[in-house]
């Protein structure tokens, strides 16, 4: 008996590694004998590095860069030697989770380490980039990320245009002639678990620049803005990508891949399952378990155990998602594939008290889905 054990992250409890090994355990408790093969998910956003590394055993590598509001600090990325290719988690650099709740500063923050974890890839020689843009806590198209890779952006007033989605208001000119050359043959992958345009009130700005902190007023001065960076770079490109669906994602990170990097943009989950050649995996399952914190009707736009649960369907591969609680619509899933979703908890809790039980929930949730998994059918029997 194999079983393929595939979360993503449990937010503020577990990695989706620990969430795999925990799974493990549970597993091979009620059955010594199976087969457990542990393969860590994510989607695109905070976590996507450690589950890419997990899977293609790429190497850590560590650079200096700024974080979101241009302090120092060491940002992790992935090396893949053999194929060159280079995992770039953009939340290492630019992520949220860097920020205290009171410095979060949608105005002001900048993509600007991106671009030099993007530098330090190329420095390693590398052919191809995977650009995970989720968990980011900027706001600024991406501008960030060119002035690192050698764009000016200058203001108005002719200085160079300061860092942040506000400033793109006064952006002025967009000159593309000093990007490090090395770009042109880059073939870039962009992961996006959302397909939000750049503008309006869908894009970038509106849908997630509050949880950034922005306020109402300084969500349309930044949806403002981001409109003068998509007029100056259609008259500098030639076309024009803001309806892009993807181009929203990461504060505008789409729109810049896409429009300055020539990038592919696709969900997340299914960049990382090709890494993991997922099809390989469940092709040997028997039983595939999956999960992460919250499973609901949102859940089917492109996160992790629907995007597993689509690809097992595909090879009539049995799925459970197991979640730390199932909310509204979760039962969508059971047309995507899902054979059933369980919520973890073994009894009224709160959230407090259940975070630090995640590990143990998940062992004892997958012990009891192998029982019966493993129990003879009496539908088996034709005398009953």
């Amino acid at each position: 008996m194999n079983i393929l054990l595939c979360p993503d992250s449990f937010k503020d409890a577990l990695s989706a590694e620990q969430a795999a090994k925990a799974m493990a355990q549970g597993v091979l408790k009620a059955a010594p004998q199976a087969q457990t093969h542990c393969c860590p998910m994510a989607d695109g956003g905070e976590g996507s590095l450690d589950a890419l590394i997990a899977a293609t055993g790429a190497k850590r590598c560590v650079v200096d860069v700024q974080d979101a509001l241009g302090r120092p600090r060491k940002a992790a990325w992935g090396w893949l030697g053999e194929q060159r290719t280079a995992f770039i988690e953009l939340a290492e650099a630019s992520g949220l989770q860097h920020l205290t709740p009171e410095e979060r500063d949608a105005l002001h923050t900048s993509t600007f380490g991106v671009g030099q974890m993007l530098l330090a890839a190329l420095d390693q020689g590398a052919e191809k980039a995977l650009l995970l843009l989720g968990g980011s806590a900027t706001n600024d198209g991406g501008a960030g990320m060119l002035q690192a890779l050698g764009a000016k952006l200058t203001a108005t007033s002719g200085a160079p245009l300061a860092p942040g989605g506000a400033a793109l208001a006064t952006l002025e000119t967009l000159d593309l002639s000093g990007l490090d050359p090395r770009l042109t043959s880059l073939n870039v992958e962009a992961a996006v678990d959302v397909d939000n345009p750049l503008l309006g009130e869908r894009g970038a700005s509106a849908v997630f620049g509050p949880q950034k902190g922005a306020s109402p007023d300084q969500v349309a001065q930044l949806d403002h803005a981001l409109g003068r960076f998509a007029d100056i770079s259609a008259r500098v490109l030639g076309k024009d990508y803001r309806d892009l669906p993807g181009a929203g994602a990461a504060g505008g990170m789409g729109f810049a891949a896409r429009a300055f990097l020539d990038a592919t943009l696709m969900p997340g989950i299914e960049m990382i399952m090709q890494q993991a050649d997922m099809p390989a995996l469940l092709n040997n399952a028997d039983l595939v378990i999956t999960g992460e914190g919250r499973l609901d009707g949102q859940s089917m736009s492109g996160k992790t155990p629907i995007g597993v649960a689509r690809a097992a369907q595909r090879l009539g591969k049995p799925v459970i998602i197991l979640a730390g609680s199932l909310g509204d619509g979760w039962q969508a899933c059971l047309d995507e594939g899902v054979t059933a979703a369980f919520a973890l908890a073994d009894g009224p809790m709160t959230l407090e008290q259940a975070l630090p039980r995640t590990a143990e929930l998940l062992a004892a949730r997958c012990e009891s889905i192998i029982r019966v998994w493993i129990t003879p059918s009496p539908f088996e029997n034709p005398d009953l």
